[in-house]
């Protein structure tokens, strides 16, 4: 032995992006990471992962995935999450980025918003009359599925209820084959997961129809880890610019309809809370 120590090996970073990581897209979503990588390299950032990581499955509502355990990894250098958890459970764990333009109908500059879909026979014609069906939603830290839902039917609720019921299924798709089913009566899906699927799985939209369109809010953001340096939080925005500019990626971001992305947006996600807060004074604590 020479008594010398070796030098301890480079920490790794971890990406992730789940949101609309659906299983005919993640070709697109590991081509987009393939190419956003190489552009962060070019910006400087070292030690980044080769592949993404995606979240465990069963450990989230209705046995789906849970993407928070991966954006609160101390190694995060890119994730994306929804605005609920970024403004709550994500909160001290995670930095903003970025806020993602996509080419959806219902999104407009780098804001989204979510439809309420029910059945086409529904004969339901304004947000009152879905008093006393059953809800489904994404999971009760949702902003499309949950805190935007709530907003719409809010001014309607009386004595802290609306709904007949209120369930879970871990995930927008699932919602509507619950809907589809019979399981459900309606649920407020975001305007980019419902484009995706009339585009890679329209039979998980047929017999339905989007009716009702809740308030606006930013589009869900690209995170990094919590306190981060300021050197290193341009590097990334750099890195994501120049992806969004490469036209190597062009068919890889249409595929994910993602057109570009505005850096300033970290104060507008206040929106949420305020919605939060808007449906509370209006004694709707929870959607119910």
């Amino acid at each position: 032995m020479t008594g010398t120590r070796s030098a301890a090996a480079p920490v790794v970073g971890l990406a992730s992006l789940p949101m609309y990581d659906l299983p005919e897209l993640r070709w697109a979503t590991d081509a987009w990471w393939q190419g956003l990588a190489l552009h962060l390299r070019e910006a400087g950032l070292r030690n980044l992962p080769e592949a993404l990581s995606r979240p465990e499955p069963g450990r989230g509502a209705g046995g789906e995935a849970d993407p928070v355990p991966l954006l609160r990894d101390p190694r995060l250098v890119i994730g994306q999450t929804c605005g609920y958890p970024l403004t709550h459970g994500l909160a001290g764990w995670v930095s903003y980025l970025g806020t993602p333009r996509y080419a959806a109908p219902g999104c407009k500059g780098s804001d989204y918003r979510s439809f309420v879909v029910l059945r086409a026979d529904d004969p339901a014609e304004t947000p009152a009359a879905l008093r006393g069906r059953r809800a489904v939603i994404n999971g009760w830290d949702s902003q499309s599925g949950m805190n935007a839902l709530r907003a719409l039917v809010a001014p309607h609720a009386q004595a802290g209820r609306f709904f007949a019921q209120v369930v879970t299924s871990g995930a927008h798709r699932r919602s509507l084959a619950m809907i589809r089913e019979g399981r459900a009566d309606l649920a407020a899906i975001d305007c980019v997961t419902l484009e995706l699927l009339r585009r890679v799985d329209p039979a998980a939209l047929e017999g339905l129809e989007a009716r009702f369109e809740t308030p606006a809010a930013p589009a869900l953001p690209y995170v990094t880890r919590h306190g981060v340096k300021p050197g290193l939080l341009a590097a990334l925005r750099a890195g994501i610019k120049a992806a969004l500019a490469d036209p190597e990626l062009a068919e890889v971001r249409a595929a994910l309809l993602l057109t570009g992305m505005d850096f300033d947006r970290a104060a507008d996600y206040s929106v949420i809370t305020e919605m939060e807060r808007t449906a509370e004074l209006l004694g709707y604590l929870a959607l119910a």
